[in-house]
């Protein structure tokens, strides 16, 4: 172990902060005469007092999404508020699902309240995730909406939220009620104190008043040790091919006179007709504003410039790239851009997340939706990052009295000093000797200080739990709004090994907890059947894939026929826990699985998110699971783990044993664990059908008075008549005919 660098001056301390809600976000529906928002295949329209959602037998596509059905299975096309969609008729009440904000200013880890003007003709609960990502866990909340013929006021609050610029998501579902939103407000926790921030210009040459040099106007797109010093690169179809005249490469962005004012300067892209096949013409022509250095998730940006085109354009993707301008990294930047023919001015703060660290610009595709040859302007390219402290830093809070991190400015900086065999490392202890109200139980670790969300989002996370041992070192990977539970409350002194990335912990006074003694791993041995029934048709989709089907009007969904593995407890966010079992189908099935938490009724049967353990595909012979389960931060406080066995259509039996659900502790014995997370029989829950609510308790289940059906299938899964000659497939049994 070796040193690094010396750790920049410390700053000096603001105590006494407070904190308040401070109102961030506001949509009043009664304003908006055109539909503001994706709406992920289904529409609810504006009557000029609220958004209105509806029960429809019609779902509306943009033609856009990802499981469009196509032309040929929609009836045609409607204006809804200004936005054309496709009609495919249903025949029933469709699952609902819409963005009821968009959006929405939010910091790493920062806590939400909404406050909402809604109604409906009869009361229901209705999910509501905030989002950002969607590749990210959401934040979810249930929310209670009354039967009213007035609006009514309804509260609810987020927490652990997991990225900037978040949405709002309504899911319905097949509800019968209309539901009205007339506003929607969103306040956040802020705290009030704290440095006053120092904002650092990260563009030169933004106004384009500078012509490039020779050197810089010959700067190759990748070349690595001069393409940053290149403000803005431009990209149009059919110049600068490459070598092979196979492609077209980025270049530094022409500067000419401004068409509007010769005494000003602009970067131009002279955009050709976009013609090449497939999504790929929406970057035929392209335009990069390019930053100095690499960002660290977490980093809140100041992003401003001035743009226009020589002819109306409704929308251009942003995304963002790595080093190289063409380099992709992640498909969302700040948001799709629409030019007019006039200059507009984009002046926003964002803030980078977890999956836009090591980006170092942001790529405007500019033929998203239009393929005409368009010429592209921009000015005044500006954005400006907070000034922040690098090193390494540490705080912590004791979990008994609170869950803020609310003083991170003051998070303790980590100094040189020596490992307990005495080898030169960083250290840093916090926590006062004799002084118990400073006694901490959870450790953040973060490379940077000075702004809160730019501290979460550079945090450090060992490879597995935190132990009371300076010789146990953890190797660390950088992870962003990682919290470490440490065992014990006290005084605590951590170790850096910055060149070898690996950390220890030691507690240097308090009360430790005590650790659960190693036990044996439980297995539930006996078999549990779920008898799912016959699903009726799905009202849209079979295994993710819209369907053209011969008979219309299902209301079947992949979730009416359930199974679930309940936790004895709440699991927390980066628990890491093992799940083991043996299973088989009396068919061939492929079921989907989702996370639950407990709900009002006190059964852990509430959806609280779609991604768990991936898809399970039930044969006809016994096969072995196994896997490990790491708990997401938007899965924090789950209890369960759902399995959708109404996938497919026909009925089946699933068979389930030898099922072991524990936390891992790689310092134990194969076979032992210091906790089993199921102890018996009421850790399962049944569903058959969508008329049978989830129950548990039995061993061994035997489905009775639910349906049947008179519906024969093939082999293939294929619908076939009672004239059918072979094998064939009845309520989940094969025989021969």
């Amino acid at each position: 172990m070796k040193k690094l660098f010396t750790l920049v001056a410390l700053l000096a301390c603001f105590l006494g902060a407070k904190a308040e809600w401070v109102k961030v976000y506001t949509v009043d529906y009664s304003t908006f005469n055109s539909f503001p928002f994706y709406v992920m295949g289904y529409a609810p329209t504006m009557d000029g007092t609220a958004m209105v959602d509806a029960p429809t037998t019609q779902k509306l596509w943009r033609g856009n999404e990802n499981d469009f059905p196509g032309e040929e299975s929609c009836t045609g096309k409607v204006t809804v508020n200004g936005t054309e969609f496709w009609v495919q008729e249903t025949g029933t009440n469709q699952w609902r699902q819409y963005f009821a904000a968009d959006g929405i200013p939010t910091k790493l880890d920062g806590k939400y309240k909404v406050i909402a003007q809604v109604k409906a003709t009869q009361a229901v609960s209705v999910p509501v995730q905030m989002r950002w990502s969607w590749g990210e866990d959401p934040a979810a909340a249930t929310v209670s909406i009354p039967q009213s013929s007035e609006f009514e006021t309804v509260e609810w609050e987020y927490s652990n939220i997991n990225g900037t610029s978040c949405s709002l998501i309504a899911q319905p579902g097949s509800t019968e009620a209309t539901i009205e939103w007339a506003s929607i407000t969103v306040y956040e926790w802020v705290k009030d104190g704290g440095r006053v921030p120092e904002w650092l210009e990260d563009i030169e040459n933004g106004n384009a008043e500078t012509p490039w040099t020779p050197e810089q106007a010959a700067t190759l797109y990748n070349d690595m040790e001069n393409n940053y010093k290149i403000c803005a690169w431009s990209k149009e179809k059919g110049h600068n091919m490459d070598a092979e005249g196979k492609a077209w490469n980025p270049f530094p962005a022409t500067i000419i006179e401004d068409p509007d004012d010769p005494t000003n300067h602009v970067f131009v892209c002279y955009g050709q007709t976009a013609d090449t096949s497939g999504d790929a013409s929406a970057w035929d022509n392209q335009f990069w504003i390019q930053s100095k250095h690499a960002w660290k998730s977490g980093l809140t940006m100041k992003i401003k410039f001035r743009y226009k085109a020589s002819a109306d354009v409704s929308s251009t993707d942003t995304q963002i790239h790595k080093q190289t301008p063409s380099d992709y990294l992640i498909w969302h930047a700040i948001g799709n851009i629409h030019f007019t023919e006039e200059w507009q001015t984009f002046d926003n703060t964002m803030a980078m997340g977890d999956d836009m660290a090591g980006g170092w610009s942001i790529a405007f595709n500019l033929n998203s939706k239009v393929k005409d040859a368009v010429t592209f302007y921009f000015d005044d390219l500006s954005w400006q990052y907070l000034k922040l402290d690098e090193g390494y830093f540490l705080a912590g809070i004791n979990q008994t009295t609170t869950d803020s991190y609310d003083d991170l400015d003051n998070a303790i900086p980590f100094e040189e000093g020596e490992a307990s065999d005495g080898t030169p490392c960083l250290v840093a202890t916090i926590g006062t000797s004799g002084d118990a109200s400073t006694y901490v139980d959870q450790l953040m670790i973060s490379t940077t200080r000075g702004d809160d969300q730019a501290f979460k989002g550079a945090t450090l996370l060992p490879e597995s739990k935190v132990t009371n041992d300076p010789e146990n070192w953890l190797q660390y990977t950088p992870s962003a709004n990682k919290k470490l539970d440490v065992p014990g409350l006290g005084v605590w002194k951590v170790y850096l090994d910055t060149e070898f990335t690996s950390m220890a912990f030691e507690m240097l006074e308090g009360t430790p907890y005590e650790e659960g003694e190693p036990v044996e791993v439980y297995t539930y041995a006996d078999e549990l059947v779920l008898h799912a029934v016959e699903r009726d048709d799905l009202s849209d989709m079979v295994n993710g894939q819209a369907q053209q089907r011969e008979e219309e009007g299902g209301t079947g969904e992949a979730w009416d026929s359930q199974f679930w593995i309940a936790a004895d407890r709440d699991l927390k966010t980066d628990e890491v826990t093992v799940l083991k079992f043996q299973y088989k189908g009396s068919i061939a099935a492929h079921t989907t699985t989702q996370v639950h938490k407990v709900g009002d009724d006190g059964k852990p049967c509430t959806y609280l998110n779609w991604q768990a353990i991936g898809d399970v595909d039930f044969t006809e012979e016994w096969q072995d699971f196994e896997t490990e389960f790491k708990v997401p931060s938007g899965d924090d406080g789950m209890r369960s783990i759902v399995f959708n066995m109404a996938e497919i259509k026909a009925a089946c039996d699933y068979s389930i044993k030898n099922v072991q659900w524990y936390l891992k502790d790689a310092s134990l014995d194969e076979g032992m664990t210091r906790e089993n997370l199921i102890s018996g029989a009421s850790n399962f829950y049944f569903k058959e059908s969508a008329e049978t609510a989830p129950y548990t308790g039995i061993e061994n289940v035997t489905v009775k008075n639910v349906k049947t059906s008179n519906a024969i299938y093939n082999i293939a899964g294929q619908r076939v008549n009672k004239d059918y000659k072979g094998l064939v497939i009845k309520d989940g049994k094969k025989f021969v005919k």
